[in-house]
């Protein structure tokens, strides 16, 4: 059992931070900031501190790199678009990342067969302001699960009671809407190289968590939510492992 908060991270190397033109307050806005601390119970974890918008590890290399603001929501980030060299010293990252990756899947394959990764996210649902309607909870579920690159029907003994196990969980005196495929598909890089490269023993489940947790437009988290959202992870960690011992 494993997990990972791949855009937890805010920060830039020199360079970039000195090439970047989009406030702190924007590029916060489209990173994942506190889902590190979802993940803080589930022992093997990796938490990335380096900010999507200096490489982005959820892209392939080709696109890993934002050049253009059709890659970033729109958003203009660059004083003058980046070269090569610039380029490839982002991409460093990104490499080392998917290589220590390998070799830490690798292993797990080899000690205990397979392996459960849960790739854990965040996304906004005001994006039209901080005093505008907030996206219909209909499109919107407070816990999205992407399974678009999964061989859903080898892992579907996992996944179906794990969604079960997450709806049960007393989330702050409710129940988490937690929902397949509606706000995003699990498109990203991460699930597509787990269900690549281990197609029979890797498992790679994406979790986007609504921004319920904190306000996206300030960046203030609220406390009791953040607390509620690691209980979820948790709680589906447990079941994963339980399900890993005996499947």
């Amino acid at each position: 059992m494993f997990a990972t908060a791949i855009h937890d991270g805010h920060a830039l190397r020199p360079e970039v931070a000195d090439a970047m033109r989009l406030p702190d307050g924007e590029r916060l806005r489209e990173e994942d900031p506190f889902t590190g601390q979802a993940i803080a119970g589930v022992p093997g974890r990796v938490v990335v501190h380096r900010s999507r918008f200096e490489v982005d590890l959820n892209r392939a290399a080709d696109q890993a790199v934002y050049r253009v603001p059709e890659q970033c929501w729109g958003l203009h980030l660059w004083d003058a678009p980046p070269d090569e060299a610039f380029v490839q010293h982002s991409l460093r990252l990104h490499h080392a990342f998917y290589r220590t990756l390998a070799t830490v899947f690798d292993d797990l394959v080899r000690h205990h067969g397979r392996f459960v990764v849960f790739d854990v996210h965040s996304y906004n649902h005001r994006r039209d302001g901080p005093t505008a309607a907030a996206t219909p909870a209909e499109d919107a579920p407070e816990v999205n699960i992407g399974t678009w690159s999964m061989p859903r029907g080898r892992w579907a003994g996992l996944l179906d009671p794990l969604m079960d196990t997450m709806r049960a969980v007393d989330f702050n005196g409710r129940h988490a809407d937690v929902r397949e495929n509606i706000a995003f598909q699990g498109r990203g890089e991460l699930a597509r190289f787990v269900h690549a490269r281990y197609p029979e023993t890797g498992c790679a489940i994406a979790l986007e968590f609504k921004k319920t947790f904190m306000d996206e437009w300030t960046g203030v988290p609220d406390p009791a939510e953040l607390a509620g959202m690691r209980r979820l992870v948790d709680a589906a960690a447990a079941h994963a492992r339980e399900w890993l011992a005996h499947a």
